[in-house]
């Protein structure tokens, strides 16, 4: 059975944002401006968080991409009232857009912030909207959106595995923000598979699950930063 993961080594990320502008080109989500950012309604699916390890003045900056967890045990799915939000049997905390009613009790409910409610009707006038990719619905307003860890390429993935008569091997599949970032912080793949580079990233001493006490079982896994130490004299 194949369980989509992903690590982050955050030793390797720099906060470039890389991953953040292709996760909107790849999955059609539109930017909603400066004061409609200010509000709150940012469309963003992936973000960089920013902390810093040290003190003052030898402080260093670290950089935690933040996206959907698709939790193993996910708050989010227990209290869509539309059964809009579920967990499919390949471990992605899937979403049926034409189901939505957009009640973000799924938002409230989730320790991560990482769902966003879309409250306008998407606009991409000429020649915008030649850049939409046509893999990925565009979602109209009133409904939750969230990363999906690039399902559209997962299916591709699969499809082109399938006309030559094998299975899916790592490294077959790429998400988008993995795709992009240029230190390659980013392992995407099955978990199931003991050789495969995200599960050998995942067993590594530096893993870690954002906010693992919740015991949401996320399929996300960070690699903690190697330990600060204040420069020589």
């Amino acid at each position: 059975m194949t369980r989509w993961g992903m690590a982050i080594d955050l030793d390797r990320c720099t906060g470039c944002e890389a991953c953040v502008v292709a996760c909107a080109a790849e999955n059609n989500i539109q930017t909603v401006g400066e004061e409609q950012a200010r509000e709150g309604r940012a469309m963003h699916w992936l973000r960089i968080e920013r902390y810093y390890e040290g003190e003052f003045p030898n402080v260093r900056t670290r950089f935690m991409p933040v996206l959907c967890q698709q939790c193993g045990a996910a708050p989010c799915e227990p209290v869509c009232p539309v059964y809009a939000t579920y967990h499919n049997p390949e471990g992605l905390n899937a979403m049926v857009y034409s189901r939505c009613i957009g009640t973000r009790f799924c938002a409230n409910n989730c320790p991560y912030t990482v769902r966003v409610f879309n409250w306008f009707d998407a606009e991409f006038p000429a020649p915008l909207d030649s850049q939409l990719n046509p893999d990925v619905s565009v979602r109209p307003g009133g409904v939750m959106e969230k990363c999906t860890f690039c399902v559209q390429r997962i299916q591709a993935g699969k499809d082109e595995a399938a006309q030559e008569d094998r299975e899916v091997m790592d490294g077959d599949v790429k998400t988008a923000c993995q795709q992009s970032c240029p230190t390659k912080a980013i392992a995407f793949g099955d978990l199931e598979d003991p050789d495969s580079e995200v599960s050998r990233w995942a067993e590594s001493p530096r893993a870690f699950s954002l906010l693992g006490d919740l015991d949401t079982r996320p399929g996300v896994v960070y690699l903690s930063g190697t330990e600060w130490r204040e420069p020589a004299e």
